[in-house]
């Protein structure tokens, strides 16, 4: 693997902050699934991304949104390639995103990746009071990465991304 020059590493940095069209609240680089830029000796720009899931069809505004924003910047040759492995997991989410997702409303999926012991737990936060008590609605919500949950104890319903 080679070390992305300086231009590289400012376009990832633009196309990373791309809003998700599904949620706008997280850029695609919070999200996780900005997996990298090369720029050809001609100049022209590839972007790889890796979708939440197979046949996600926010990939396809990702991309147009990628490709407006990268040519505002004045590269003239975009393409966005889609890559399915390694595939994505919602350990890509960043902490930010997650603290992003919650103060949105939306409890952040757990994560298997962090450091120490791993929690035995299988309940959900709730993004508005904190409870632990909650009941799953539904397994889908506005989306299929997430689920629709209510909380018992303040009863506001709310999105919460599933763990991948």
């Amino acid at each position: 693997m080679t070390t992305p020059t300086r231009l590289e590493e400012e376009l990832a940095e633009l196309a990373g902050q791309v809003p998700d069209p599904e949620l706008p609240v997280l850029t695609l680089a919070e999200l996780g699934v900005l997996r990298g830029v090369t720029v050809a000796p001609d100049g022209a720009a590839e972007v790889v991304l890796t979708p939440t899931y197979t046949g996600c069809p926010a990939i396809e505004a990702m991309s147009a949104d990628i490709v407006r924003a990268l040519r505002a910047h004045g590269i003239r040759e975009v393409s966005v390639r889609t890559v399915l492995a390694p595939a994505w997991s919602t350990d890509d989410i960043s902490a930010e995103g997650r603290r992003k997702l919650a103060e949105f409303g939306i409890a952040p999926p757990r994560s298997h990746s962090a450091e120490g012991p791993v929690p035995v737990s299988l309940s959900v936060r709730c993004p508005h009071c904190g409870s632990t008590d909650t009941e799953l609605l539904s397994r889908f919500s506005s989306t299929a990465c997430k689920a629709l949950r209510r909380c018992v104890s303040c009863r506001e319903p709310f999105d919460h991304f599933k763990e991948l």
